[in-house]
């Protein structure tokens, strides 16, 4: 595309670098400009797992990015380098909305046998999901960014108007940034803490929903086990609570006794990028366009791959999804 525009895409998390590199294969000439590396994003300290959000707006559209990332990531699985695996998997809670959205795209998905249901829920799911190890998986995207002709600069951006002095199209990706560069106070943090282990020869994943601030969950990776979950809102230090690390130890181990026997890593935080819908849309900034990119919550690995195909459409002018 040897008459394509420059765009310079702010932000170095999942969205950023997915959106990036979608755009960079398609010919266009690109620039990641961030305030963080992508192992210092929120990305790096994810779970992270592929699963269908629970509805609340945009049914039609999220399913669509659901759809099309889990495409995507199936196919990464077939590379081991990608840090990307089809792992085993349990969800238990209430899950009949999450299952009845998307509940088809998943073939080998089924109600658990009764024997097989954890002590304290009614109900369970077993399927095979994309699993996805993120700091593995974040070295495939910038080696992939590279590859594709892609840079990445640290660059503190103080607003988008800046950017837009620079290149003619702008990709806003910042997450939790976009609070601040798009005046949009609908953006809040989601706190998070996660729990890292050695791994004890688990292979299954466990994921509890029921909508709480406090749930059960852990990802077996090959060297480490990923357990978690929390989210408090609207706090934005990201100091570790070693109380909260003891509670999230405890459902775990609840889970799966084994994990009793595994080693403490590290303990991890970050701030999710929450917001009552994820805003993929264009709009003019000046003389030049800014695609926003942001707002996904928790579901920023699930959405990766479909938001991005979207930024490529409205960058080439087609019809894209709105706030």
């Amino acid at each position: 595309m040897a008459t394509a525009q420059q765009i310079v895409v702010v932000g170095a998390g999942v969205s950023g670098l997915t959106s990036a590199i979608c755009l960079a294969e398609a010919g266009w000439p690109v620039q990641v400009w961030a305030t963080a590396m992508p192992h210092q994003t929120t990305s790096a300290v994810a779970g992270a797992v592929w699963t269908p959000p629970r509805p609340a707006g945009r049914a039609t559209a999220t399913r669509a990015w659901c759809e099309h990332s889990l495409r995507v990531f199936r196919e990464l699985a077939d590379d081991p380098a990608t840090g990307v695996q089809l792992a085993p998997a349990m969800a238990a809670g209430d899950l009949n909305a999450a299952m009845s959205a998307v509940g088809e795209l998943i073939p080998d998905l089924r109600a658990a046998d009764a024997a097989e249901i954890p002590d304290g829920f009614d109900a369970a799911f077993c399927a095979t999901v994309p699993m996805i190890d993120m700091p593995q998986y974040l070295d495939y995207l910038i080696g992939r960014l590279a590859a594709a002709g892609c840079e990445i600069e640290a660059h503190a951006v103080g607003s988008l108007a800046e950017v837009a002095d620079t290149a003619p199209i702008v990709v806003n990706c910042a997450g939790l940034g976009a609070r601040t560069l798009a005046g949009d106070d609908t953006v809040r943090p989601l706190f998070g803490q996660h729990v890292v282990l050695t791994n004890p020869g688990l292979r299954q994943l466990f994921l509890e929903v029921d909508g709480g601030s406090e749930w059960t969950c852990f990802f077996p990776h090959p060297r480490r086990v990923v357990c978690g979950g929390i989210s408090i809102p609207d706090r934005w230090d990201t100091t570790a609570d070693p109380e909260v690390s003891e509670r999230i130890l405890q459902r775990c181990r609840r889970i799966e006794p084994r994990l009793r026997d595994a080693q403490l890593i590290e303990t991890i935080t970050g701030l999710r990028p929450d917001r009552p819908s994820v805003r993929l849309e264009a709009e003019p900034l000046g003389s030049a366009r800014c695609i926003h990119n942001y707002g996904h919550s928790s579901n920023g690995v699930t959405l990766s791959w479909g938001c991005a195909r979207d930024v490529v459409r409205l960058v080439t002018g087609g019809h894209g999804e709105t706030r």
